[in-house]
């Protein structure tokens, strides 16, 4: 006996010194061995066994947690392993000895099922049914485990049909069999539907080949790309997709032959083919004149369009049929917002100038709240020199929310001070520093301060800052602005300094409130003909130190 438990301790021995290495057990944890003689008395008691699986459950258990307290997710294979199957061996010893004790049978079962070792599950089921046939319970328990635990209906339903020999009248079984079976019709709809939009996702990424192969193993039905083509036509032709699917197969019908042996040949065959899509878009467009049909249309026609060729009149083609397309798209208000950048980028290269205006005012008719929109088209506008552009920046900021508008004040200052008088732009930032959007004023005051020192200098600047400083909301940035204007100056002067620092700490105080990089300490030294002002700003975010070194003479 001894030889048997010193050998079964040894062929512990690698997975204890895992345990030990790994930094999962002490050494002292792992010296345990009484268990095991227990197990070999003249004498075994069920007790024993049971408490020699409750030890090993526990061991794993603690290395369960211990394994989240360390973070440690390595050689499993060499630790839990060993031991669950150190445990599934005593739990068939247990059973061989007590083999009535249907309670020891099924805690074997749940410890399959909660440690991850399925595949032991049938084995046990099938030995304790060749004991306990006379119970219809267990074979239904048994059943339930081969459909929910291993996926396998097919088991399941064997062990229903070996149940019912066993027991022909027990209603039980008839009803859970035939759950069974309405679970397996549920299931197998589930797997038709998913199977459905696999073939869909296939069909309209163009892999005809795939679709013409494509199995429903479910249903062991092999559906020809043909009846999929007819299906669609006859019962999906209120979706989009399905006319972009049909057009785009236009592109692979076979060419001319001959024909195609010159640059010129390969091109009109390329263009025929464009023309059969647009033949079947066209189509589409009659029967269902919505956006998502028009978006796969206009969508088809700008991926050609930028498809590279050296054949002139295949690149006239394409660009004229995309520019109809769009045209069309929009005098039905069914245009994306998108393809307006797409479709001014096309009349730009060609030099079209006046469609390219007509486009970007047609546009902020058509979005006119937004954003983006007005941006872009006012670009247009601004490169082309065209329009009152004055006067749709003024349209633009009254027609879109105001939370949103800041894009558009930057954009008319930086337009304003490159074309308008020095007049009508400062009236363009005392218009922004009006707006009731905080975000605006506070930009409008930095740039209005940095403009004004650009353009009359430091006195201008000084006047301005001092306007507008006791006028929130206030930035960070505004003040650390005018810092940065008073040290460029060739004679600083400290007061000055000084004042801006007390003013941006009685601003912002000592916390950060989301207005900026709050300002926390500033200390002045300084005396006689020579002072020195060390500024020391820290963010509590980041507790990073800046510091600014300014001399200057009194």
């Amino acid at each position: 006996m001894a030889e048997i438990v010193q050998q079964r301790i040894e062929e512990r021995i690698p997975e204890l010194e895992q345990l030990e290495r790994v930094g999962l057990f002490t050494k002292k944890e792992v010296k345990a061995t009484a268990l095991e003689y227990k197990l070999h008395r003249l004498i075994v008691n069920k007790e024993d066994f049971i408490a020699y699986i409750q030890y090993e459950i526990n061991v794993l258990e603690l290395i369960k947690k211990r394994r989240v307290h360390i973070h440690y997710q390595f050689k499993r294979e060499e630790i839990e392993f060993p031991i669950i199957h150190r445990i599934n061996s005593i739990f068939r010893r247990a059973t061989n000895k007590w083999k009535d004790d249907v309670q020891l049978w099924l805690s074997h079962v749940a410890f399959c099922k909660k440690w991850a070792t399925k595949g032991q599950i049938s084995k046990v089921f099938s030995a304790m049914l060749a004991i306990h046939p006379d119970k219809p319970a267990l074979w239904i328990m048994a059943a339930k485990s081969e459909l929910e635990d291993r996926n396998s209906s097919e088991s399941a339903r064997h062990l229903f049909l070996r149940a019912l020999r066993f027991h022909p009248n027990n209603k039980k079984v008839y009803k859970e069999y035939f759950r069974m079976e309405l679970l397996h019709c549920e299931k197998l709809r589930k797997q038709k539907e998913e199977l459905e939009k696999k073939l869909w996702e296939i069909l309209l990424s163009q892999t005809h080949t795939q679709a013409q192969t494509y199995i429903l193993p479910s249903l062991s039905l092999s559906l020809p790309l043909s009846l999929l083509l007819s299906s669609l036509q006859t019962n999906y032709t209120e979706d989009s997709f399905t006319w972009d699917f049909m057009a785009k197969r236009e592109l692979e019908a076979p060419g001319a032959g001959a024909e195609l042996q010159s640059a010129k040949g390969r091109a009109s065959d390329i263009n025929r083919r464009e023309e059969r899509c647009c033949q079947v878009y066209e189509e589409g467009i009659k029967s269902l004149n919505t956006e998502p049909m028009w978006t796969c249309y206009v969508a088809f026609c700008l991926e050609r369009v930028k498809r590279k060729t050296n054949v002139q009149e295949l690149k006239e083609k394409r660009q004229g049929r995309i520019l109809s397309v769009l045209q069309r798209a929009h005098d039905s208000s069914l245009l994306k917002e998108d393809y307006y950048k797409n479709w001014l980028q096309i009349l730009l290269s060609s030099g079209d100038a006046e469609g390219a205006a007509s486009v970007a005012m047609a546009a902020t008719q058509r979005f006119s709240q937004s954003v983006s929109v007005w941006s872009l088209s006012l670009q247009t506008l601004i490169q082309l020199g065209s329009g009152d552009v004055s006067r749709l920046f003024q349209d633009a900021l009254t027609l879109v929310n105001p939370k949103e508008s800041l894009p558009l004040w930057q954009q008319q200052v930086q337009w304003s001070m490159a074309n308008q008088s020095p007049e009508e732009t400062e009236a363009v930032f005392k218009r922004g520093l009006l707006s009731a959007v905080a975000a605006v004023a506070m930009e409008m005051k930095q740039r209005y301060l940095d403009w004004s020192y650009h353009t009359g200098g430091y006195k201008k600047a000084r006047k301005t800052f001092t306007s507008l400083q006791e006028n929130r909301p206030l930035s960070k940035a505004f003040f650390t602005r005018m810092i940065e204007i008073e040290k460029e100056q060739e004679t600083p002067k400290m007061n000055y300094l000084r004042d801006y620092y007390e003013r941006a700490l009685q601003e912002f105080g000592t916390s950060d409130d989301g207005a900026g990089t709050p300002w926390t300490s500033h200390e002045v030294s300084g005396g006689g003909e020579c002072a020195e002002i060390h500024v020391q700003i820290y963010s509590t975010s980041d507790w990073t130190l800046m510091s600014s070194h300014v001399r200057s003479k009194y």
